[in-house]
Parts: structure tokens; sequence; C-alpha cells
């Protein structure tokens, strides 16, 4: 299963107050969040913070993780989400033709 989505960075984005003045860019755990949007969009699982009472929401493993490229202010990304037939979910995050992160997200089968 493949899919793909694009996410806006407003310039006004609040992680941008702290990472960093002066030379913003977005942080590696915005990127990760956005890629496991994507996927549970992809998968159609609903997006959760909180499924059962307990406060955990949808768990994610992150096996793999490579940020190769800072993203600044006002970029748009594009996430590609690749399901392998293990399970796993292998993303690709770019903005234009510069990837800027790929890895592998692991999210438990459905009860």
């Amino acid at each position: 299963m493949d899919s793909k989505t694009t996410l806006h960075i407003a310039p006004d984005h609040p992680a941008f107050a702290g990472h960093f003045p002066g030379a913003p860019i977005v942080p590696g755990v915005v990127l990760l969040d956005a890629a496991v949007h994507a996927m549970l969009q992809m998968l159609r699982r609903p997006i959760s913070h909180d499924v059962d009472g307990s406060g955990i929401g949808n768990i994610c493993q992150i096996s793999s993780a490579k940020f190769l490229s800072p993203v600044g202010p006002g970029e748009t990304l594009t996430i590609s989400c690749t399901t392998a037939a293990s399970g796993s979910t292998r993303f690709d995050i770019s903005s234009g033709s510069r990837k800027v992160a790929t890895g592998t997200l692991v999210l438990p089968l459905a009860s």
C-alpha cells in the first residue's frame, strides 16, 4: 500500500520559537509526528491520543529514522509511505527534490 500527502510548515509554527532563535529549523520530532500521522491516515486507523483511557494513545515503534537535511519555515513537504508485507511502513519526507528524512515505522496490529 502506498500513500502521499503534503504538509506546509507555517513560518509561525510554534516549534520555531526555541529551535533555534535566529536560525529556525523544524525539530525532528515534528517530522516524525507528521510521518506517523501520514501512516495512520494511509492505514485508515484513527488518530488518537488516548485509545483506551490509559493516556497511551497510538503506540508506534520507530525502527529507524535518519534526518538528512534541515527544514526551515515556509517549506512544503511531501510525505510518502509504503507498507511492506511485514507490516512495517517506510516513510520518505522531501522538500521539492531534496530528501529531508527517511525511516521505518511499525504500528501494532489493530485489535
